[in-house]
């Protein structure tokens, strides 16, 4: 289970404290549930999904992890630019306490990025979408409750694209996801329930496909 209490968010830009990205959000996400978050650009999906999975914090308020949960999945960032993919797979493998299958690990993870001979360059050299196929090998690689899934499905060519949404098949019925597209087809693929991000505010839906409805009576004609 997640909990989402009172959270505000907003970022330091060059001339001060930015707007309110997020103003006093309120869910909670249960255990074995699959979440779609939906909203326009810029409407605060990405940055809900960094602070749900840890690596960002609120400004107020607080998010309770009450099980495991990977970081987000298309984020390019938490990389050490100056290591090879291989040398950060080897990292985060021991950092988890896998030292003893550390070769399998790593060898799911090579795979899985499907990079070629960049596995073995600095990852300062990789494009985004190489970091987040490494990210998304990365998250595979061990066991999560949860799993936070940033537009990981329009990411790379058609067979990473079909390899993503086939990892995410193979989640069913051991862990949960909480992913945004902008494909609503893969959201009602993956997802049972919505959260809908406008003007600030998130509003739970149950049904995944209420989500979507909500948001599309507010796109222009």
């Amino acid at each position: 289970m997640i909990v989402v209490q009172n959270v505000y968010k907003r970022y330091q830009t060059d001339h001060g404290a930015g707007p309110w990205v997020l103003r006093g959000i309120n869910f909670t996400i249960p255990a074995k549930t699959s979440v779609g978050l939906i909203g326009r650009n810029g409407a605060g999906k990405s940055t809900l999904l960094r602070l749900i999975g840890g690596i960002d914090q609120p400004s107020k308020g607080r998010v309770q992890r009450l099980c495991k949960v990977s970081w987000p999945m298309g984020f390019g960032g938490g990389l050490q630019g100056s290591l090879t993919g291989r040398q950060n797979a080897k990292f985060v493998c021991r950092l988890h306490g896998h030292e003893a299958d550390l070769p399998d690990r790593v060898a799911f993870i090579e795979n899985f990025a499907d990079i070629g001979p960049y596995f073995d360059e600095p990852v300062k050299t990789y494009s985004s979408g190489m970091k987040s196929r490494l990210q998304f090998g990365m998250s595979l690689a061990f066991d999560f409750d949860v799993y936070i899934s940033d537009e990981v499905t329009s990411t790379g060519d058609a067979a990473f694209q079909a390899k993503a949404r086939e990892a995410f098949h193979n989640l069913t019925g051991r862990a949960s996801l909480i992913m945004t597209s902008h494909s609503t087809g893969t959201l009602k693929k993956f997802c049972t329930a919505g959260i809908w991000l406008h003007e600030g505010q998130a509003h739970w839906f149950d049904q995944i496909e209420d989500a979507i409805q909500a948001y599309q009576k507010t796109i222009p004609a």
